[in-house]
This record gives structure tokens, sequence and C-alpha cells, in this order.
């Protein structure tokens, strides 16, 4: 069945939404908000159906010309660069528009945020994961494919950074010989690894390994000026240029409310980038501000270490899960904690335990719309949200950061005194 639509908005993932005459919702992947497509419906569900874009029947100047970096748009929004064919303005209006969407289930009214754009579009990732698989009697290397799966082979990535490109010949060559030659072992384990990952940073160059990265290797990222030891494992802001303004905001944001919360508890904190840029370089009253970290992964915890010893940053990092230690952590009424979650948000009692410490600030970076609205509607309880910005970290696909800065509500409850 074909049915022609008008395009309401993209929601969180970039698919085109609709609603068809019996009110149910359409979801079209490819078509995009103001456009009037053709669509045709190849799953239906009580109150919902996915359509598979046929033909644009008009559209309002959302799109951009095409790319010859980029894929075709069929190929592009199958390994997650969803908005590749839209025009950069469009793609960060439509970005605006779901993180406002989502933030008004927590506030009931419009959230005033700010938009940060990408200073590049393309070509801005440090890391890049990849797959291999043989097809046709050849290995092929590149981004796995939905929903089918399949390895589209990638000999230049679009997304990923010059240097990354520059080696992509030799890195291919290197892991068709590990597919292909020497023992047998070898060759299994390769195939087992599946999984290709390539990283650079401009003091180590380009790195790649197939699996887990060898447990020796350290890299040097930057980040607001600062140079950070990460663990071949470690998380890292992909895209270097936005990950250094948002280490800033961060920076800038724990400044303003430094004088009545001088010490920061750093939650899920990897190698300490955003706690060791508020203090590094901040000011040293009566009360010099301390820093503690939380991270559960030991190899971040051992870099956060040696990362505040090189920068004279007094500190205490531990390693366990955050969820596991609440009975071990002090967040008084002197101190800003900074959250920064995997996409899956904060562990479920974690929340409601920050919603009752007298802590005047929280900042929380998340790189998830939907389990940081879930976060905020119990944080929300004791705190006011009282500055929102969007970073979009991950131009072209449907993902993107925010930061979110709340201030203790007057009067709230907030436990004992600390």
């Amino acid at each position: 069945m074909t049915v022609t639509v008008k395009i309401d908005k993209n929601v969180y993932g970039g698919d085109g939404l609709c609603r068809l005459g019996d009110g149910r919702v359409c979801f079209v992947p490819g078509a995009f908000v103001g456009e009037t497509v053709r669509a045709e419906i190849v799953e239906q569900k009580k109150r919902y159906v996915n359509a598979r874009l046929v033909e644009i029947v008009e559209t309002e100047g959302v799109r951009a010309s095409p790319d010859p970096r980029l894929p075709p748009p069929e190929t592009a929004g199958r390994i997650g660069l969803v908005y590749a064919p839209v025009t950069y303005a469009t793609e960060l209006k439509i970005k605006q528009d779901q993180l406002e969407n989502f933030l008004w289930k927590v506030a009931h009214s419009v959230v005033p945020l700010k938009v940060v754009g990408a200073p590049q579009t393309l070509g801005y990732r440090n890391k890049v994961v990849y797959h291999t698989e043989r097809q046709g009697g050849k290995w092929v290397l590149g981004y796995r494919a939905e929903p089918e799966h399949r390895v589209v082979d990638m000999p230049q990535d679009p997304l990923a950074c010059d240097a990354i490109n520059a080696a992509l010949p030799a890195i291919r060559s290197g892991i068709v010989s590990l597919l292909t030659q020497g023992a047998r072992a070898v060759r299994q384990s390769a195939k087992a690894a599946d999984n290709v990952t390539v990283r650079w940073t401009a003091i180590d160059g380009v790195k790649w390994w197939l699996g887990e990265p060898p447990q020796s290797l350290e890299l040097h990222e930057r980040a607001d000026g600062r140079t950070f030891r990460v663990p071949g494992d470690g998380f890292f802001q992909v895209n270097p240029a936005v990950g250094d303004m948002l280490a800033k905001a961060v920076r800038e944001a724990y400044a303003a409310g430094s004088d009545a919360a001088p010490h920061v508890l750093d939650l899920y904190c990897g190698v300490g980038v955003f706690g060791l840029c508020c203090l590094q370089g901040a000011a040293q009253g009566a009360e010099p501000p301390r820093l503690v970290g939380v991270e559960s992964g030991r190899g971040a915890v051992a870099a956060a270490k040696r990362n505040a010893e090189a920068m004279g940053v007094k500190a205490n990092f531990f390693c366990e899960r955050v969820g596991a230690s609440l009975g071990r952590i002090k967040a008084g009424a002197r101190h800003t904690v900074i959250v920064d979650p995997p996409r899956g948000g904060m562990e479920p009692n974690v929340p409601g335990w920050l919603a009752n410490r007298p802590s005047p600030r929280l900042i929380y970076v998340s790189c998830d719309p939907a389990t940081l609205v879930r976060d905020l509607a119990t944080l929300a309880k004791t705190y006011e949200i009282r500055d929102v910005t969007l970073f979009d970290m991950f131009p072209r696909t449907a993902r993107f950061e925010t930061l979110v800065v709340l201030e203790k509500r007057s009067g709230a409850a907030g436990g004992a005194k600390a």
C-alpha cells in the first residue's frame, strides 16, 4: 500500500513522522520535516506503521546538494548518516526541536537552549570502529548497515579525519593479511575479533587494532588546552573540536558557581577530563577546592590519577560503580556535582540520591536525550534547570551531546549538610 503524506517532524533517530488518515503514526526513514512524500507501508502495528520512502513529491529547501564524499542517500541512512541528505542548518534545527520536545516532558514548558554546531560536518572523527566480512570472494572493511547487518565497504570514510583516511589502505592491507595468511590460529583469532578500532591523536598518530587493544597502549588526547592520558580502551570524545568546546563549557559552568560550591564530585569521570579542567588553575581561597572522581573502568581510573599528578591537581579517584558506592560518596553543601554517564544514563538509584543531597549545583553531560530526561525527572524534584546547551558532537548522524546546568531550589530538601 502506497500513501502520500506530509512529514510533520523528524524524531530522535532521524525517521520522518507523519499521521495517516486513520490517526496512526507513520515513520518514514529518509524523509524530512516539511516534505510531502510517497511512501510504501511495509509494516503495520495497532498504533503506528513503518514505511519506505518511494518518492519526494515536494520539498521545502531542506535538501543539500549531493556531496561526492558521501555514499548515496539510501546507503548513508543505513550506516547511520541519517542527516546526510539535508543542509546542516536543517540538521541543527531538527536536533534542537528534538531536544526541546524531550525537555518538555520534564519542565512542561519550552526550555530555552543554546545550540553549538560543529566546525566540520565531515572528517571530524578521531576514532572509528569498523567490521570485516567476506563478500564475493574478498574481505571488506566498513560499517554494518541496518537492518540487514551486512558490512558496507568503506575505502574512504567521510566521517573519519584525514589522518585516518590516509592510513586506511595500509590498515586494510594489514587486516587482510591477518585474515588470510599465516598460522591458522592467527587467522581464526582475527576472524573472531571482527571489530577493527582505529584512533588518531596529534601526539600519537594513527593506531589500530583488531578486537581488544594492547594492554600497554596509552594515547594522549587534548581538551580545553590540556593533555590527557587515555588507555586504548578508554572513552574520549571522538570529535576533538566540539569536545574541546564542551570541556570549556563545563569548566565555565563550574567557575560561575565555584564561590558557593568549590569542591567537585565527578561521577562517571572516565580519565578525569571535566573535573581536572575545572580545578586546574582554579582560585585557591581559604578553602582549597577538592576533587573526587568515581569511575568503574580500572584503566581509566589509573589514567585519571596520572593526569591529576601531571597537572598538579590534588584529587582522589576511585574505581567503583557509582550506584554501588553511594554510601561512601560525599556530596555536601559546598560541592559541585558533575555527572557524565554512558548512553544508558545514571544507575537507577543515583538520581534520587543526588536529588536528596544539599549540593547547590549539578552539571549533567549526556549523550542520550531519552535517558537524560528520565534522570532529570527525578532531579527536578529538588533542582531547577538553569541552562541547556546542545553540542552537535556527531554531525550527519542522529546523535548529539547535551550539557544541563541545574541549581538546587531554594528551600528544597537536601539531606544532611556536609
